[in-house]
């Protein structure tokens, strides 16, 4: 929350008269409150000593989730500027009721300053209900931890129980007990009983013989035909809902017809089958749990009524008012009351002590039934029936509801049948039974989804960092994609697959890698993670195999509340923080950040760096990338593998390009951690020969352009070095800034292109991100003039369309252009109408050396 606290921004709370007492009147479990100092009683002397209210803010909300239900306990509240406005970041469990009590918080605290009345409980009720509501329903939840447990990750799609198990190609969909290997037919043909049955019978399963009727007159010749007594129900219904068992006359058939007709147009009317209600879960090919099913009912004692004796029930804590529970609550609806008529009693009647009153004719959990566990009872040709009949089916994980006197002699000697084969069974009845042992069945479902360790690998790497972020994920899409993966790619220049470009933009954020994530098609994904989504929605994924940090300077500072470098390695750190325990963290050894980051990571390192002496300062027994001797090499415990010479990866442009070498090593660093094949990694770094819009070279009448996005000190530092190093006879820049950044940053870029260039086009972005038209190019030409650059060789340009037409018009052969751009595809296509033609990296690469060169070595 971004929350602006007022006139109170100078106003302590033990300024306020009477707030801390009104406070606690409401919250009296904020006393307990530890707060920043450790112990309990910590918050109440903070309010004492006098704090701010968006930290009395922070523990409300906190406070209030607690009070619903949930156990959390982060907060975090910092400054964005003084006196009043602040950051508020704490944790949920349940969105919905997170993001409700944070508002209702506001709400209260505003009620408590105006000295208003404050209805806690009507808050609080109001919060319970949307989070119930909100929650996932018991089997989904019981999935859902199971999966977390097996490393696997769980994506929440929407407020309901749909839920997406893994990544990419490796992930699942499932939907309480439903999965994505159902398909809508067989799911269909499971709600339409009659259907079911039919398809049943073909193979020789019992079932109860019935008809499908549409009035009351055929639901009566039917029962009749059949032969009393019956069973009238919805052919599509479920939970039980206008089911009637044991029907003996017309009478009660036109009842219940008009009951069951209450939730579809299509009745069954069928054989009654005598017995006990068995659910047996068929999971896969194998019965993993069956359970007897009791309905609900009560006992009387001579004292309580009906109705008395159902509160007394339902005050058992293990029941709930729908599924949020083990139980349901009893409800005295119609179908209770018109099965207490022909019983002869009402709620009223009052039970004589030791009489059980059954209040359901079915066993329901979902209508207050309860459960006894059987697993271990059912006899092998029944579970055998219930394989086929869930087969016949087509559904991989089905409930296979039963009716035998008993379920330990197979159904085919003693009468029984199986009445109904549910393609989304609850699995409470397992899970929780009443009686009997309990069946952790949504082990087996997940086990079922994702068989070994083999069904669920999808590796992830995450790159950040100040700049080479968009080249090393480029790089490491490409070689992944060289081992035959299909790997996407979420970038600044969009989100790919393959080399297919899915969508265009800045998608570096965490909703673009969880939009990547949901492609079926990828079975690897390279995630740019940049600063800005981190702060403002953290990231977009679980846990990365590999967290990779190219560098990180002083960049973005003053933004997001992001003021000093400390601040940037922080917010950058959570990429190598957020790593599976058996992964890897990437770090720059030559980056003085990385002294930082190594204090925050719980995974082993890899240091990269050109200088392999850096690696060994730091860190001198993890795995170590460098250069020796021309060559990239890896150096692992007592082994030295040779990749191949650096100047021979096309990016670095025969060596000229320092900065593509570290970016090379970082790419090398991550693969190496993927235990991805060593000659995989040479042929894909070798193949890698276009980078579009880093560094990226084109030839026209003579003049070469080199386009490159560096937007920073750092950026432009590096780039600059380039320009020195590739011949040319003049250097022209076309340059700008982006707006947020400092004035100092912008000024420096100035005046290090004064000394370099010869001629500078000095052009605007098109986004002024916060500041006014000509500011920025007002501090850069302001600079470069006072480092005594001629004004004759310095223009200002409206767009940078504009200034690289210019600039190729006064060109002259020999000269090197260089864009520093911001939008890549509009220059782009400026080129290709200029008759530009594009220079490939392996243009500049030297001859190849043979693959017997490339070898390990002990160190």
């Amino acid at each position: 929350m971004i929350v602006d606290i007022g006139k109170y921004g100078c106003v302590p709370t033990n300024q306020i008269p009477q707030f801390n007492e009104r406070l606690f009147l409401i919250f009296p479990g904020l006393k307990t409150n530890c707060c920043s100092l450790g112990y309990q009683g910590g918050f109440l002397k903070r309010l004492r000593e006098g704090t701010y209210l968006a930290h009395v803010l922070e523990h409300v909300v906190l406070e209030m989730q607690f009070m619903v239900g949930y156990d959390v306990r982060f907060g975090k509240t910092r400054t964005i500027a003084e006196p009043s406005l602040f950051y508020l970041v704490y944790e949920f469990e349940n969105e919905v009721c997170g993001v409700e009590c944070g508002k209702a918080s506001v709400v209260i605290l505003n009620h408590l300053l105006a000295d208003k009345d404050i209805l806690i409980q009507e808050f609080l009720r109001h919060l319970k209900k949307i989070s119930r509501e909100a929650e996932p329903g018991p089997s989904t939840a019981a999935i859902m931890e199971e999966a977390k447990k097996r490393g696997i990750p769980v994506t929440r799609i929407g407020n309901g129980s749909l839920v997406r198990l893994g990544y990419g190609r490796s992930s699942r969909l499932a939907e309480s007990t439903l999965t994505d290997t159902t398909s809508c037919i067989s799911a269909d043909i499971a709600c339409n009983k009659q259907l079911t049955k039919h398809l049943l019978s073909e193979r020789k399963i019992p079932v109860p013989y019935g008809r499908v009727v549409y009035s009351e007159l055929s639901a009566q010749m039917a029962a009749c035909q059949i032969g009393m007594p019956v069973v009238v129900k919805p052919f599509d219904g479920n939970q039980g809902k206008g089911v009637y068992l044991d029907l003996n006359s017309t009478k009660e058939v036109r009842q219940a017809f008009c009951g069951a007709s209450r939730y579809s147009s299509g009745i069954i009317v069928e054989q009654y089958v005598a017995g006990q209600d068995y659910r047996l879960l068929v999971v896969g090919n194998e019965v993993k749990a069956a359970a007897q099913r009791i309905p609900a009912g009560v006992t009387g004692d001579g004292k309580h009524t009906i109705r008395e004796l159902v509160k007394l029930v339902n005050q058992d804590p293990r029941r709930g008012s729908k599924h949020e529970k083990p139980l349901t609550k009893i409800r005295l609806d119609e179908t209770v009351l018109r099965l207490l008529a022909k019983k002869g009693m009402s709620p009223d009647t009052v039970v004589p002590a030791g009489i059980k009153v059954m209040l359901r004719e079915n066993g329901n959990i979902s209508t207050g039934g309860t459960a006894v566990d059987c697993t271990e009872l059912v006899h092998p040709e029944n579970a055998d029936l219930a394989v086929r009949a869930a087969n016949a089916v087509g559904v991989d994980i089905a409930g296979i509801d039963i009716v035998t006197k008993d379920i330990s002699q197979s159904i085919l000697d003693n009468g029984g049948a199986i009445v109904e084969v549910n393609a989304a069974p609850g699995i409470r009845m397992h899970l929780y039974p009443s009686e009997g042992q309990s069946r952790n069945v949504a082990k087996d479902i997940v086990s079922h989804l994702f068989p070994d360790d083999a069904s669920i690998r999808f590796p992830i790497v995450s790159v950040t960092g100040t700049n080479g972020k968009t080249t090393v994920s480029r790089l490491l899409q490409h070689v992944l994609m060289c081992t035959g993966k299909a790997v996407g790619l979420a970038s600044t220049s969009g989100t790919f697959v393959n080399h297919q470009c899915v969508c265009k933009g800045d998608h570096a954020g965490p909703r673009s890698a969880r939009c990547l994530l949901s492609d079926r098609s990828i079975e690897a994904a390279v995630l740019e993670t940049a600063r800005g989504g981190i702060i403002r929605e953290g990231l977009g994924y679980d846990l990365a195999d590999v967290g990779v940090i190219t560098n990180i300077t002083a960049d973005h500072l003053g933004v997001d509340g992001v003021e000093t470098l400390e601040d940037l390695i922080l917010v950058k750190s959570l990429v190598a923080e957020a790593v599976k325990g058996s992964g890897a963290a990437v770090l720059n050894a030559g980056d003085p950040a990385t002294v930082l980051i190594l204090k925050r990571i719980k995974v082993k390192p890899i240091l990269f760096c050109s200088d392999e002496r850096a690696a060994d300062a730091l860190n001198p027994d993890c795995v170590h990338v460098f250069v020796r001797d021309g060559w990239i090499c890896v150096r692992d415990g007592a082994a030295l593998l040779r990749i191949l010479p650096v100047g021979q990866v096309p990016i670095t442009l025969s060596g000229a390009i320092a900065c593509n070498i570290e970016n090379t090593l970082a790419a090398v660093s991550a693969l190496y951690a993927l235990h991805t094949p060593l000659e995989r990694i040479r042929s894909g770094l070798l193949s890698f020969t276009e980078n579009s819009g880093r560094f990226q070279l084109f030839h026209r009448k003579g003049a070469r352009i080199m386009l490159d996005y560096a937007h920073n000190p750092a950026g432009y530092a590096q780039a600059l070095d380039v320009c020195k190093k590739l011949d040319h006879q003049r250097l022209i820049g076309i340059i700008a800034m982006p707006g947020d950044r400092r004035d100092h940053d912008i000024q420096w870029v100035g005046r290090q292109c004064a000394a370099v260039f010869d001629q500078i086009y000095i052009k605007e972005d098109m986004e002024p991100r916060g500041r006014s038209k000509g500011d920025v190019a007002g501090l850069l030409f302001d600079a470069a003039v006072q480092c005594g650059f001629s004004r004759h060789n310095l223009f200002l340009m409206e767009t940078e369309q504009e200034a690289l037409t210019k600039a190729m018009a006064d060109s002259l052969p020999g000269d090197l252009i260089t864009v520093f751009y911001e939008k890549y595809d509009p220059l782009r296509s400026l080129l290709e109408q200029q008759g530009a033609q594009p220079m490939m990296a392996g243009d500049f690469a030297p001859e190849s050396v043979a693959a017997s060169d490339w070898r390990q070595t002990s160190v």
